[in-house]
Order: structure tokens, then C-alpha cells, then sequence
């Protein structure tokens, strides 16, 4: 298969079980989720192929309950998806030499989770980067897909609340921060990330904080990475 080989697998799908834990609890939430607003369960196995964006196809169940408004929809879209920007060009240089044939579909597969382990794995020199970046992307994907359809099929003989299952993927996202910070201990990245977004939650609001914080830490990034250069 493009881009998948035995031992490339072999290194990868150790790096993805934490997203793999994540992806079957969240997904099997989303299948339950979209099976009680009375839609299809067969949109549940659709969904993570043709948008594959947890947190759209969440908002999608109530688009799709309702009257159709394009405009409204591609609007929304942009405003809860618009972080995937931030990830484009901080994975600008590592895909700078990708073929388009492993290229076209990291780019599209490129979820909060599978960019926050592309761009942290460190790769061993005997596997080709872009074939890990591949596997990493098509691995997550599955996972999805699998937690979506699981929660999609069985959901309806499922009677516990699922209230707080989301924090798996809050957990999630603090073990690989840490994981991230013991490795390459990159201290004034972390702070800056971790200030920024606490500046702009009081500043800004819940609902409201998460793209001013990404322009801050691009910023700072950018003006720290011009500094180095001129030192």
C-alpha cells in the first residue's frame, strides 16, 4: 500500500496508541451523539471519511438537523477548523520535499493530534520521514473511523451518561505536551504557549480564545526563530 510497509508500521503504531485510546472513546461518543439526534447511523461512518474534523462533524449533527444555509455552514466551518492554518505553516518546512503522492493526503488527514505527533516524532534514520508522516495520518484516520462506527452501531443499546467522556482527548493532548517537553525540553516554547493561552482566555472567553492565542505564539515564533538568525 502507498506509503505503509511492515517496519514503518512497526515504529508508528506504538507512537499512536494514546490517540488511538482517545479516538475510539471520543468517536464512539460522536456515533452515540448523532444516532440520538435521529440522523442515519451510516453518516457516521461517512463523516470521518469526507470531513474527518472531530470537533466540525460535532457541530455537523445540528447542521444537518436543520434547514440547510451553505453560507452559514462554510462560515462556521472556517471559524472551528481555521486552527488547521496554524498547523499548515508550521509543517511548511517538513513537507517542504514531500512527493505530491504521500503529500496531498497528510495534508488533508492532518487532525490536532496527528500534527501535534508529526511534528514532534523523532524518526529513526533508517525509516523515510514521509512515509511515517503518511502511516501516523492513515492510522489516526482509521481510528476515527473505527470509534465513529462503533458508537454509531451499539449506541442505541448504550444507556450510561457519557457526560465528560470528552476529557479523553484534553487528557490526551497533556500527555503528549509533556512527552513533547521531556524529550527536547523546550522550556520558553511551552511557557509561551501556556501564557498565551491564558492571556487570551481572560481576555477573550472561552468560545473565543483559541485563534488570538495560535497568532500569539506564531508571532513570538517567528520573532524569536528572526533573532537567532541575526545573533
Amino acid at each position: 500500500m502507498l506509503g505503509m510497509n511492515l517496519k514503518t508500521v512497526r515504529y508508528v503504531f506504538p507512537q499512536t496508541l494514546p490517540i488511538l485510546t482517545g479516538y475510539l472513546f471520543l468517536g464512539a461518543a460522536y456515533g452515540i451523539f448523532l444516532t440520538a439526534s435521529s440522523l442515519p447511523s451510516w453518516y457516521a461512518m461517512i463523516t470521518p471519511l469526507l470531513i474527518y474534523g472531530g470537533s466540525m462533524e460535532y457541530v455537523m449533527v445540528a447542521i444537518l438537523s436543520t434547514r440547510f444555509a451553505p453560507m452559514t455552514t462554510f462560515l462556521v466551518a472556517l471559524m472551528v477548523q481555521a486552527r488547521h492554518l496554524f498547523y499548515g505553516i508550521a509543517m511548511l518546512e517538513k513537507l517542504k520535499d514531500t512527493p505530491w503522492r504521500y503529500k496531498w493526503y497528510i495534508i488533508y488527514a492532518m487532525s490536532d493530534e496527528t500534527f501535534a505527533l508529526n511534528s514532534s516524532m523523532e524518526i529513526p534514520d533508517d525509516l523515510n520521514r514521509d512515509q511515517v508522516f503518511f502511516t501516523t495520518s492513515l492510522l489516526d484516520q482509521f481510528y476515527w473511523f473505527c470509534g465513529c462506527t462503533i458508537g454509531a452501531l451499539f449506541g442505541q443499546w448504550i444507556n450510561f451518561p457519557t457526560t465528560g467522556i470528552d476529557f479523553v482527548m484534553t487528557a490526551m493532548f497533556i500527555v503528549i505536551a509533556f512527552e513533547e517537553l521531556r524529550k527536547h525540553k523546550r522550556y520558553l516554547s511551552a511557557s509561551v504557549g501556556l501564557f498565551a493561552s491564558i492571556g487570551c482566555l481572560l481576555l477573550f472567553g472561552p468560545s473565543q480564545f483559541l485563534l488570538p492565542t495560535m497568532a500569539v505564539i506564531l508571532a513570538f515564533l517567528w520573532w524569536f526563530t528572526r533573532e537567532r538568525k541575526n545573533a
